[in-house]
């Protein structure tokens, strides 16, 4: 059974950095995508950054030049360096993936951790 587990999250000033991580475990044949998504109370979930197994990157406008998404495809890990963090990126933040298996492909959701940034 395919899980992924998000860590990283806590509490940090405007201004901040935080590191995400996600890790992606099973019986695993490939993964297409990752995403991050975020949620803030009262919001929909948004995405916030995306990648491709061919390495195609994308961001929200709202995060550009201070979120970095990569991946280590030999681990199954993703990772989002949020640098200059401010008040209105705090929200729980979920990975997401397009996963292939032996038997089919899917879209896997993490739990969420939380990312709170206040002063």
């Amino acid at each position: 059974q395919v899980q992924l587990v998000e860590t990283g999250g806590g509490l940090v000033q405007p201004g901040g950095s935080l590191r995400l991580s996600c890790s992606a475990s099973g019986i695993i044949f490939s993964i297409v995508t990752m995403n991050w998504y975020r949620q803030a109370p009262g919001n929909q979930r948004e995405l916030v950054a995306g990648t491709t197994d061919a390495g195609h990157l994308n961001y929200a406008d709202s995060v550009k030049g201070r979120f970095t998404i990569s991946r280590d495809n030999a681990m199954n890990t993703m990772y989002l360096q949020m640098n200059s963090l401010k008040p209105e990126d705090t929200a729980v933040y979920y990975c997401n993936a397009l996963i292939e298996t032996l038997s089919s492909v899917q879209n896997y959701w993490g739990r969420g951790g939380q990312v709170a940034v206040s002063s």
